[in-house]
């Protein structure tokens, strides 16, 4: 068994960036879904694409997107590092512990930007009607890989730590 907490303590701290990189990916489709939604549709008048092909509310709302993941994507490389750390057992424990904490609070906050959708959100204030029902309606979901990375991250963590207590104890 304990191999397999090793095994653990490493594996779902390092999905946190995969993750992220996967609701990154699967929202791009989403915004480009939406984008051709948009320039096929009845409000769209010979409007500007910009050199990618996107619109403008296209192009805004994957940059809120690629935002989100991006401090998604940092936090979970910060988590796996962390908990890398707390497996060896040493002093300074404690400090990693309190620094996983404070971490989560910027790691909730990009997730609940996820939750109230750039996207949608942006297609009501540009007014784009187009863009909003080219949006695939799995797409309000994809918060969930976010949700998913987060809870891999913290099993991953706390094992970790209870690795690192082991390893602590068995050498006194």
């Amino acid at each position: 068994m304990a191999g397999k907490r090793w095994l653990i303590a490493l594996v779902l701290p390092a999905l946190g960036p995969v993750l992220a990189a996967a609701y990154a990916g699967v929202n791009l489709m989403a915004v480009e879904a939406a984008v051709k939604a948009q320039i096929t549709g009845p409000e769209w008048a010979g409007g500007r694409l910009a050199a990618d092909g996107m619109t403008a509310v296209g192009r805004d709302s994957w940059r809120l997107v690629l935002a989100t993941a991006v401090v998604v994507g940092v936090l979970g490389v910060a988590y796996a590092v962390i908990g890398v750390l707390l497996r060896r057992g040493g002093r300074g424990r404690t400090p990693l512990l309190v620094l996983s904490g404070v971490l989560i609070v910027p790691y909730a906050l990009a997730v609940l930007v996820a939750l109230i959708n750039p996207a949608k959100a942006l297609a009501g204030l540009y007014d784009t009607p187009d863009f909003a029902a080219g949006l695939p309606a799995w797409q309000p979901a994809t918060v969930l890989v976010l949700v998913a990375a987060g809870l891999a991250q913290a099993a991953g963590v706390a094992t970790a730590a209870a690795e690192g207590r082991r390893a602590a104890s068995a050498r006194t």
